[in-house]
């Protein structure tokens, strides 16, 4: 499974295995998720992190 690297709206940053409906893409449902942040234990909206290109 691949990770994905995510911040939510409180600046925390942290990783997920599963990042929902991912596979639908930005286009139709905007880049941010409702997920569990790990560090304030409540329910953030998150997006995905930006990788750095090499």
């Amino acid at each position: 499974m691949e990770r994905t690297i995510v911040r939510c709206a409180e600046g925390h940053v942290f990783s997920t295995v599963s990042f929902p409906m991912q596979n639908l893409g930005p286009d139709r449902l905007g880049p941010g998720r409702l997920l569990r942040c790990p560090r304030c234990a409540r329910l953030r909206h998150s997006v995905p992190v930006a990788q750095a290109k090499r």
